[in-house]
């Protein structure tokens, strides 16, 4: 009896293993290769990679074509903050800003104060002035270059369901605000729109 028991068991894994799995582990992804990153694939109706290189592009060729940047006598310096994320999903904001940063110093248009350093910065101070590194070498306060422009921005969202269909709505908006006069110089906007389908599964 308890052999019949374990064959029936068994037999009822093997007959579930397509679907779910007998084993309590995850599954293992095999037979990797090399994807090109700018190919678009929805595979989800999340925030994805496609949709923050877009945003990225449109802003840059924005930010770099302003008149306030284009026209400038030389490359402004600018202080970037985190873009806020006011949608209820889970995205990387901090590689949306460095991607948008890394792009606009690459430009050549403007040049960036990196404000995440800043305590790094003073504690190297304190160190060079303490006498441990060479007069001709040592690094003190008061040099650093002031920013012009802040640049901030925000990432919201609206998802709208009707039926078996599902609308959901992105829009970027970055600004660039004269440090000094405290004027939004330049700003943009990137709205995305995405349709998607809810799956229906059948016996």
């Amino acid at each position: 009896m308890f052999k019949f028991q374990q064959r029936i068991a068994g037999g009822v894994c093997l007959l579930a293993l397509g679907l779910s799995g007998c084993a309590s582990g995850p599954r293992a992804f095999t037979g990797g290769e090399y994807d090109d990153p700018t190919r678009v694939e929805l595979l989800d109706d999340k925030f994805n990679e496609a949709d923050m290189q877009q945003m990225a592009d449109t802003m840059i060729r924005a930010m770099v074509s302003c008149g306030y940047i284009a026209n400038a006598p030389k490359p402004p310096i600018v202080i970037v903050e985190k873009v806020a994320n006011r949608t209820q999903d889970h995205i990387d904001m901090i590689s949306m800003t460095n991607k948008i940063r890394t792009a606009l110093i690459n430009s050549g248009k403007v040049r960036f104060v990196d404000k995440e350093a800043r305590e790094t910065l003073d504690e190297e101070y304190d160190y060079n002035a303490a006498g441990n590194v060479s007069e001709v070498t040592q690094k003190k306060r008061g040099k650093q270059a002031g920013a012009d422009y802040i640049l901030n921005g925000s990432l919201s969202t609206n998802v709208q369901e009707l039926g078996g269909t599902k609308f959901v709505y992105y829009k970027l908006t970055m600004n660039l605000t004269n440090l000094e006069a405290s004027t939004i110089d330049c700003t943009q906007e990137k709205e995305l729109r995405k349709k998607f389908k809810k799956q229906t599964y059948g016996l």
